[in-house]
């Protein structure tokens, strides 16, 4: 006879189980342990790092990582500027394609977002900034495209331009599209001090269509001039190649530009002042086409000697002693028809407040040439004449005063070396 619940419940048991009872026990084990094991199958199948044999088309070795990498897209996008990078150029900005074509592209600054326009070619296989890429800033370029099948690929790269602090330029003359005089040499003043000399010049190279040959000599560590050995060819075409980009000018110091310039030499004129017959004889093409009257430096401060270049013309200038060590000398605010010849402030210009008997007679200034002329620079006289036919770069020749030969760094004058001197230590 059972016993009752109560009893039951109140005393351990001292019967043994019923054999009929075991193997249900081991069946309940056994659901357990699956129970476990589908568990353990669940976490397997949400893990990211699991096993590599795993996948959840229940197929060994074909996960949707290879899935995924077998529909990938085939376009390579790649961004010249690398993601991360610092001194990046300013020039040499691209974004190309390969094995598709881009669809769009967009570079923004990553402060403020300000976007910088660019063109994506009609092939649709690269692009490149239109708009001005700036010194020392953050840039962030997103490029889209696809491939021959349709499948999109996207690159993405942020990066930082060289700075002003790690960068030189070079400011250079004369200017693209210009007609310029046959003495005009391509000149470069540099921001900062040029150590590595040669690996510079050699990334800058000027041709003449004349086939001149043309060679750069440097003056100082800034000043960086080209001149074949004698006045350019007439007519003939240069043409500048600057490939300063990523060049090391300085120890840490990178070049930044990269651009081709070209300018066309007009007709040969060249002027010869005589100091001792205070007369100007112009020339044309080895031909005389004027002879004006002038006054050259007087006594006490004679006019240089020496082959000058026009570098600037002016219709009226101020000219004031104390700019060019005169002291109260002289200031005149409106000297007519003025065309610069170095950069100590000799000039070729009118003159409206000299008695007009001194002109072809008697050297008075100190240290110009001065031309007859009338306040407000108008009128019909030599000065203006002589302006009106001047380009920027033709030759003034000074010959017979009793001055020094002007140094051939003061203005654009590095004619007065020799062609011995001027190539010495220098690369054509």
């Amino acid at each position: 006879m059972t016993p009752p619940a109560s009893d039951n419940a109140a005393q351990p048991q001292q019967f043994s189980t019923p054999r009929t009872a075991r193997p249900h026990a081991r069946r309940r084990v056994r659901l357990v342990a699956g129970a476990a094991g589908l568990l353990v199958g669940a976490l397997a199948l949400t893990a990211c790092g699991g096993d590599a044999k795993a996948s959840d088309d229940g197929k060994t070795g074909k996960g949707s990582d290879a899935a995924a990498a077998k529909d990938a897209s085939t376009l390579k996008i790649t961004i010249s500027a690398k993601d991360g990078s610092t001194n990046a150029s300013i020039n040499d900005v691209t974004v190309k394609a390969d094995g598709g074509k881009l669809s769009d592209v967009t570079m923004t600054e990553a402060q403020g977002g300000k976007a910088v326009a660019g063109q994506l070619a009609a092939d649709g296989l690269s692009w490149k900034p239109t708009g001005k890429v700036e010194r020392g800033t953050q840039y962030k370029i997103t490029a889209n495209g696809k491939d021959d099948k349709g499948r999109p690929a996207t690159e993405n790269s942020q990066f930082t331009t060289v700075s002003a602090k790690d960068s030189f330029i070079g400011t250079y003359t004369p200017d693209d599209g210009s007609t310029v005089g046959v003495g005009m040499p391509v000149s470069f003043t540099f921001n900062k001090a040029i150590t590595n000399k040669k690996d510079v010049l050699s990334h800058i190279t000027v041709t003449s269509s004349s086939g001149q040959q043309v060679v750069g000599h440097w003056f100082n560590s800034t000043r960086l001039d080209f001149r074949p050995e004698e006045y350019w060819k007439a007519g003939s075409k240069v043409t500048m190649k600057i490939d300063l980009d990523k060049v090391e000018g300085s120890k840490g110091i990178y070049g930044v530009q990269k651009k081709d310039v070209s300018f066309t030499i007009g007709r040969n004129q060249v002027s010869t002042v005589d100091v001792k017959t205070q007369e100007m004889t112009v020339q044309q093409d080895g031909r005389t086409i004027k002879t004006i009257p002038v006054s050259t430096g007087s006594a006490a401060h004679p006019t240089y000697n020496g082959q000058m270049v026009i570098s600037e013309k002016f219709t009226q200038t101020r000219m004031n002693g104390d700019s060019v060590g005169f002291g109260g000398e002289y200031d005149i605010k409106d000297v007519p028809h003025a065309m610069r010849l170095s950069t100590s402030g000799t000039f070729i210009h009118g003159n409206y407040w000299g008695d007009p008997s001194v002109f072809g007679n008697e050297g008075t200034s100190h240290g110009c040439v001065g031309m007859r002329d009338v306040k407000g620079a108008a009128g019909d006289t030599s000065a203006k004449w002589m302006f009106d036919h001047s380009l920027i770069g033709d030759v003034v020749v000074v010959k017979g005063s009793p001055d020094k030969t002007i140094s051939p760094d003061n203005g654009l004058n590095g004619w007065n070396l020799s062609w011995a001197q001027w190539t010495a230590d220098s690369v054509g």
